[in-house]
């Protein structure tokens, strides 16, 4: 077993909101693109252009994949093909069947996914507040996802489940990466997270029978996307995450629907109905309450240490 470094490093909790912040302005640039190309043409976009700015470090990240374990591997797999290339092809296309706010802020169901998914996977006990926690935050991504929340229509439905879907595999995807971070340092992750969505994202596009074929005015909004909430988003997550701790930053990550609420409000027509705000509140409140539970003697995740 690695030993334990002793020494302490201040937290990065401000550059976790930064990021946040960035994955905030998602919904600005992939909306338009959504309501243009399918969802597996703009995938398969985000993942080319990742991995062409990656390129000098593939070579290291194969290594390292090389060496990784057997689960570790198959671990890196999932994050790559499932939480990667799946969960954007599904946020995506929520866009293109729903509106621009309800996909951003039904992300944010991500850490009660985590939760539960590091219980199965890594041993680590939910304790029953969780489910006081998790019902109000399913209540109120209910209430965000419909603007009438007793009269949800069919297209509605349809756009909540592939956001709900997406956040389940980034959920997933967030504590294999956990697990695997152990033995490989983050920027091989964060390389092979891309370079292995790539060939992923590019199934799915062959599957859904999607062109590739994009036209000059999109190459902008692509690479902006690919490389502001996509890659330099993730890079600054994975460099704060080494040293803030979880619940710390949770918090933080907060600035994503923050940021993608303002930015829908001033820039997408977004017009949130009075049970979307209440929805948005509860499920705010529901992470942040989540976080802070995590700071206490009795968290609502109890982590084995043996």
């Amino acid at each position: 077993m690695p030993s334990v470094p002793t020494t302490v490093t201040r937290d990065r909790t401000w550059l976790v909101a930064i990021a946040a912040a960035f994955w905030g302005t998602d919904g600005l640039l992939r909306a338009p693109l959504a309501g243009a190309l399918p969802a597996a043409t703009v995938v398969f976009w985000e993942h080319l252009i990742a991995v062409v700015v990656l390129v000098p470090f593939l070579p290291s990240a194969w290594r390292a994949f090389r060496a990784a374990s057997v689960r570790d591997r198959i671990a890196i797999v999932v994050i790559g093909a499932g939480a990667s290339a799946l969960a954007t092809a599904l946020f995506t296309a929520a866009f293109a069947t729903g509106d621009a706010l309800t996909p951003l802020v039904l992300q944010k169901l991500q850490p009660l996914v985590a939760v539960a998914a590091a219980a199965m996977l890594l041993g680590e006990r939910v304790r029953g507040t969780y489910w006081l926690i998790a019902v109000p935050a399913l209540v109120g991504a209910w209430l965000v996802a419909f603007p009438d929340p007793l009269a949800a229509q069919v297209g509605e439905l349809s756009a909540a489940g592939l956001a709900v879907g997406a956040a389940v595999l980034w959920g997933l995807g967030t504590v294999l990466g956990r697990m695997v971070g152990v033995r490989t340092s983050p920027k091989d992750v964060t390389v092979l997270r891309f370079a292995i969505g790539l060939p992923a994202s590019a199934v799915i596009l062959g599957v859904q029978g999607a062109p590739v074929a994009i036209t000059g005015s999109q190459v902008l909004p692509l690479v902006l996307l690919a490389l502001i909430p996509g890659l330099l988003a993730l890079v600054l997550y994975y460099l704060a995450l080494k040293v803030t701790p979880a619940a710390r930053a949770t918090l933080a990550e907060l600035a994503f629907p923050a940021t993608a609420t303002v930015l829908g409000i001033a820039f997408l027509g977004v017009d949130p109905s009075a049970t979307q705000w209440i929805g948005l509140l509860v499920v705010v409140a529901a992470i942040t309450t989540l976080g802070l539970r995590e700071r206490t003697a009795e968290p609502v995740v109890h982590v084995r240490t043996g």
